[in-house]
């Protein structure tokens, strides 16, 4: 078993699209306003060529597992970078894997500059909201820029 964090490829992408599509329905969260129907989706390594973002994937032994990036969305107040695309497949969770994701995402963020880390989720995915409050996230009380994804009803925000 070997595990590898690295930055997405263009042939990641058609993989990366599904598995986020999995996780979704596995939730029951795949409705218009999200990640599920945006169109960006099927092509996530041409959207993280936009400077100040990056996006790490988890592999083992040639399988992907999941990611996490950041990508600094319109509408984001100065200095301020949204933590995006955060997924593992149900097999993965548990050990640790996205834990490393959004540490290398949250040091990618550092390394750019940025002073706060924002992010959208749902009720639904308690466990990773769990992780976000302990990695030092607090909840909003209604979203910041513009990520186009209406459906998200959970926002936080970490001062790094």
């Amino acid at each position: 078993m070997s595990l590898v964090i690295r930055k997405i490829e263009e042939s990641d992408d058609k993989k990366l699209a599904e598995l986020i599509r999995v996780v979704f329905r596995e939730f029951k969260i795949d409705k218009p306003g999200t990640v599920y129907t945006d169109p960006t989706t099927d092509h996530l390594s041409a959207v993280f060529k936009q400077d100040g973002s990056a996006y790490w994937l988890a592999e083992e032994d040639g399988v992907l597992l999941g990611g996490c990036g950041i990508y600094p969305t319109d509408g984001l107040p100065e200095g301020c970078v949204e933590l995006v695309k955060f997924y593992l497949s149900a097999a993965s969770r548990g050990k640790g894997i996205g834990k490393l994701l959004m540490q290398k995402s949250i040091a990618s963020a550092q390394h750019f500059g940025y002073n706060e880390i924002y992010l959208e989720s749902f009720p639904e995915l308690s466990t990773a909201i769990g992780m976000y409050e302990k990695a030092g996230f607090k909840k909003l009380g209604a979203p910041l820029g513009n990520s186009g994804h209406f459906a998200c009803n959970v926002w936080m925000l970490l001062v790094l």
